[in-house]
């Protein structure tokens, strides 16, 4: 048994959704399930609708979905020949669901809504794929993942309860003797009452992990555009290079400090089970690319995450007391209730630093509620750097010409805030 996991990159285009179906074809007579994300920029487009519509403007939302939908339909009909007719059956039962919601008026949080709407995106791409592939003779069973993950109704960042998905996924072994290959779709769940959930960004490899630790796989195998892991993303910097082998703490730290590998929650489920991950390119599957797994990796080179579009927070005591044990428990319970993590955090005797995305409904919230403790001033239009492996040059080289901030340096790690227009070094 082996889970793969296609991103949203596998499946922008005729060609790529083409090679999926070469890639599974290697693959035949295995257990599979697979994990499909929406079609390239589908998300981002679903979130302009539930925009749309949670703003009023419910002709704009149509108008925009009608968009998303005629870009599904016009796949379909390049790629299927056969099964063109089941597709678009399954199809116009997906998109009745939308706009069902979308003649209605919003009357509960955005986030609900946000969530039935976005969570399409994964439906249509599977769908779409599943039916290219039976008429292209790899024979595979569709499943509704919101059947299958059960979570919890915390809208946008769903907590998945393992007991009943269990419960779930043992019944979807049964089909594996069928077929051999489930497709299904990452990110999104279901609660009791059977309404759509997300389980945050990304969080389709998370959900490939969970049926990776569920089913007992031999490995988890995440398909991107990309030769495999890299020590910096290489559209940033040209001489980023390939990291063959990695252990799930390394990945974890990476993940807290912003890199776009791995989504974070992804690796306790496999970490569990001692599940092996491989990161692999699909297009070219004969690529090593990446393994990540739980023994000690030595002599890994630098690994360089920059994070955009942070916010200094200095928060200053305001009796000029020491920053003590109550008001940095006042401050947590904060972070707690607005759902905030900090990227950096500096302390000083009756001051305090802390850098976060610049989201401005949360640095808002987040002023609002610390002003009751603090005095407190927001600087804007700042980046991140974050080396771990770091080396002086390196170092040295990375900070020259930038207006330094704020710096943090452990034996493992440095990082340094500066301030965003005096540009990156590669």
């Amino acid at each position: 048994m082996k889970v793969f996991k296609f991103g949203g990159a596998s499946a922008n285009s005729i060609d790529r959704i083409k090679n999926i179906a070469t890639i599974l074809k290697e693959y035949q007579g295995q257990q599979l399930m697979v994990i499909i994300s929406a079609m390239g920029k589908t998300t981002n487009a679903l979130e302009k609708v539930a925009e749309a519509f949670f703003a009023g403007r419910k002709d704009d939302a149509l108008q925009l979905f009608e968009l998303v939908k005629n870009q599904h339909l016009t796949t379909a009909k390049y790629l299927l020949v056969t099964h063109y007719n089941g597709c678009l059956n399954q199809l116009n039962d997906f998109f009745t669901e939308v706009e069902w919601l979308l003649h209605d008026k919003p009357v509960r949080k955005y986030d609900y809504y946000y969530d039935q709407i976005v969570c399409v995106g994964e439906l249509l791409s599977t769908c779409i794929i599943s039916h290219y592939l039976n008429e292209a003779a790899v024979n595979n069973e569709w499943r509704d993942v919101r059947d299958i993950i059960r979570t919890d109704n915390n809208f946008r960042d769903a907590n998945v309860d393992f007991e009943i998905t269990a419960r779930n996924t043992a019944i979807i072994t049964q089909t594996f003797t069928q077929t051999g290959i489930v497709i299904t779709q990452g990110f999104i769940g279901c609660t009791d009452e059977n309404e759509s959930t997300t389980l945050g960004r990304e969080g389709s490899d998370y959900t490939a992990a969970i049926f990776a630790n569920l089913l007992n796989a031999e490995s988890l195998t995440i398909w991107k555009d990309v030769e495999g892991v890299m020590n910096a993303d290489p559209k940033e910097f040209p001489d980023a290079q390939l990291i063959s082998e990695l252990n799930f703490d390394e990945v974890i730290e990476m993940a807290y400090y912003g890199a776009q590998v791995i989504h974070p929650k992804t690796i306790k489920p496999l970490q569990n089970k001692g599940i092996p991950m491989y990161v692999k390119c699909f297009l070219d599957p004969q690529l090593p690319g990446t393994v990540i797994h739980k023994k000690h990796v030595k002599g890994l080179p630098p690994i360089i995450v920059v994070k955009q579009h942070q916010a200094l927070m200095h928060l200053h005591s305001q009796d000029f007391s020491f920053v003590g044990d109550r008001p940095m428990a006042q401050l947590y319970e904060i972070f707690a209730q607005l759902k905030i993590k900090p990227n950096l955090v500096q302390t000083g005797a009756i001051s305090l630093q802390l850098c976060l995305d610049d989201k401005s409904d949360k640095i808002e919230q987040l002023a609002a509620a610390a002003s009751t403790v603090f005095d407190v001033q927001v600087e804007k239009g700042l980046s991140l750097l974050t080396i771990r492996h770091y080396n002086q040059a390196l170092f040295e080289k990375m900070i020259a010409d930038k207006k330094i901030i704020l710096t943090q340096k452990t034996p493992e790690t440095v990082q340094v805030l500066y301030a965003a227009a005096c540009g990156n070094n590669s």
